[in-house]
């Protein structure tokens, strides 16, 4: 019987469409299944979507949808992103769909019958993104720490679930059992946690209705997280489904570091509970920033990975998300980055590499592998350096994935060396042809071999361009007997060519709050501004009192230059500049009053640098036209409104 290997993803939130921090983790996740059916085990590889909770019911409420019609849409959202990804999952659970609900309202019961389930009244600090509760303590400056948003204060009715009743029971498991969170740092820090009392689990709602009703009373639902965690055995068919006999316990549980208390702590308990076999790993991920920057609708630094994947190409992608991105690490992306490696790793060290040899072949055996003859000290030795396969193995399954393509890759460009050494394209090395380009052929076989669980598309391409069926991981070792007819085709991976920013991507344009509007005490046409940007508070000095009222400034919400270099203008510091539109003497306010403080403002995807100068703004020409503030025709715009000022075409913005 073949080994069995089961892998989840975190199932997905639907409250919005998918973003990087999604396809990254599908990704890698991807890699490691591929990677264990290479090695012939039966594989079994779960993603899915979570679809209850306030959170769903508010964003559905604001999109003027059913929750049901919402989660719908956006389930088929998070389905395109496999697609388009290659992702080669086995199930995608709902927790919409009844298989869903019928198991958690079992391990409910479960619970209850055990009287590990009773009701009470909760007060707490509540932050409706992470669908999760914190203590004072947990709290920065009353703010969630993961969404930087003010936390709410909850009290409502509520059935708890004796959590404090595992915790010595957890730590145990956590200390023996050094697999079980990783990477390590992790352990520390859930350990370090669990040293103060744990608290008993809310697990029901009765301020939202869009969840699983509790069985014996439907004023309350299932609280999310006792909910969506147990997707992972409802999909397997709980507790009698021979799937669940066969895979569970799984594997590997592949999430963000956000939510790895819920699984290494709630998630076991709730497991114990239901006297069901722990997973053996939890393993977190960080999250990737966008060039340097923390991902943040409000400010427009997002990425679509769909389009990413379309314009780069699949398998371009998925190898930067796996290669440069350490498992376990924060990480960056930015398409300068992405079409960096795509030139330099994958068209030059490998794509050109499997072209020159099939140029080779063709040209000089007809297309057809040659045999190798006598080997001499160099082939010896670049022989003995494919034997990589082992290696890349161990790594795989201490999740070092980008480690393991790092040894494939690093193996391509000892194959380009001994290209280079050996000269096979010279007549006076025509009695070694025939055997480099054997051992190039072979070697580009265990290279094809080896990338299928990272590009598999293309690692197909490179074995059928060498005349090689697809094989297994023990096939990746090296033979000195393969045959085989060369197709070449075309280039694998086309040169990208870097696209140069646009100067207005520069700025950090941001929606302010003005709060205050005073006399600057020393110059007479000078206001001092005190503005909201949503995450901090500022001092802004505006040359303003020969055209506008106070009272025409204060409480708007205003457009900001937010990352210009600050400046002292008659002695008052000035961090930042609003924008204004002037004709013939008038001066308006840019306005965008649907928005939000805080949210960003922008033409194309902004990339703002840490920091502008006044000179570099004066370079980017806005124009105002019906009514609109444009450049390059380009409307000005948050994601909310597109900015709307009343004042004749032609006014200059400054």
């Amino acid at each position: 019987m073949p080994k069995k290997f089961y892998i989840t993803t975190a199932i997905d939130y639907t409250n919005a469409r998918p973003h990087l921090g999604h396809a990254y983790e599908k990704v890698l996740a991807d890699a490691l299944a591929r990677w264990h059916r290479l090695k012939g085990e039966d594989v079994f590889f779960l993603t899915g979507t979570d679809e209850h909770g306030q959170k769903v019911e508010q964003a559905a409420g604001k999109a003027g949808k059913s929750p049901k019609a919402f989660v719908d849409e956006l389930a088929d959202s998070f389905r395109d992103l496999l697609k388009k990804l290659n992702i080669s999952n086995d199930d995608f659970i709902r927790t919409t769909e009844e298989r869903h609900k019928k198991v958690c309202r079992e391990i409910w019961e479960n619970a209850d019958r055990k009287g590990e389930i009773y009701r009470g009244n909760y007060e707490g600090l509540y932050c409706t993104g992470c669908e999760a509760f914190y203590t004072e303590k947990d709290a920065v400056e009353g703010k969630c720490p993961i969404h930087q948003r003010a936390l709410e204060l909850v009290k409502e009715e509520s059935y708890f679930f004796k959590l404090s009743k595992y915790q010595k029971k957890i730590i145990e498991h956590i200390r023996k059992n050094k697999e079980f969170i990783l990477p390590e740092f992790r352990q520390s820090e859930v350990l370090n946690r669990l040293k103060e009392e744990l608290k008993d689990l809310s697990v029901s709602r009765t301020s939202f209705k869009w969840g699983i009703p509790l069985p014996a009373d439907k004023n309350h639902v299932i609280y999310v997280w006792f909910d969506a965690l147990v997707n992972y055995i409802s999909a397997l068919g709980y507790p009698d489904d021979k799937k669940y006999k066969k895979f569970w316990p799984a594997d590997v549980h592949i999430i963000g570091k956000d939510i790895m208390w819920f699984h290494a702590v709630i998630w076991p308990a709730i497991l114990m509970s239901a006297g069901v076999s722990l997973p053996k790993t939890v393993l977190t991920h960080g999250f990737i920033n966008i060039g340097g920057e923390k991902m943040s609708k409000s400010r427009g630094i997002v990425v679509d990975p769909i389009k990413i994947a379309e314009e780069y190409g699949t398998d371009q992608f998925r190898y930067f998300l796996v290669k440069e991105i350490a498992t376990g690490q924060d990480g960056d992306f930015s398409e300068e980055l992405l079409a960096e490696k795509i030139n330099s790793d994958l068209a030059d060290d490998l794509g050109n590499l499997l072209m020159r040899v099939l140029v080779l072949i063709e040209k000089f055996f007809d297309g057809k592998i040659p045999k190798q003859e006598t080997l001499e000290s160099a082939d010896k030795k670049f022989i003995g350096k494919s034997g990589i396969a082992d290696e890349v193995d161990n790594l795989m399954l201490n999740f070092e994935t980008h480690r393991a393509l790092e040894k494939i890759m690093a193996f391509a460009r000892e194959c380009n060396k001994y290209l280079n050494e050996t000269e096979p394209w010279k007549k006076e090395n025509e009695s070694r042809r025939q055997t480099v380009l054997y051992n190039l052929a072979e070697s580009l076989r265990i290279i094809g071999t080896l990338l299928l669980p990272f590009i598999p598309e293309t690692a197909g391409k490179i074995l059928a361009q060498i005349g090689q069926e697809k094989g297994s991981l023990k096939d990746a070792k090296f033979k000195n007997n393969t045959a085989g007819k060369i197709s070449k085709g075309k280039i694998l991976f086309p040169k990208v060519e870097l696209k140069k920013e646009d100067p207005v991507q520069k700025l950090d344009l941001r929606i302010a709050k003005v709060l205050s509007v005073e006399d600057h005490p020393q110059a007479d046409k000078l206001y001092v501004l005190k503005v909201d940007l949503g995450t901090e508070k500022r001092q802004l000095v505006a040359g303003l009192r020969d055209n506008l009222k106070k009272e025409e400034i204060k409480g708007k919400n205003i457009v900001v230059v937010a990352n210009l270099k600050p400046a002292k203008l008659k002695g008052i510091e000035s961090n930042g500049m609003l924008l204004a539109a002037e004709k013939n003497g008038v001066v308006r306010l840019l306005l965008a009053e649907k928005s939000k403080p805080g949210d960003s403002a922008y033409v194309l995807e902004p990339k703002p640098e840490k920091q502008v100068t006044i000179e570099e703004f004066a370079k980017i020409k806005f124009e105002v036209k019906n009514g609109k503030v444009l450049y390059n025709e380009i409307p000005l715009r948050t994601g909310k409104e597109e900015i709307k000022i009343e004042i004749g075409d032609g006014a200059v913005v400054r």
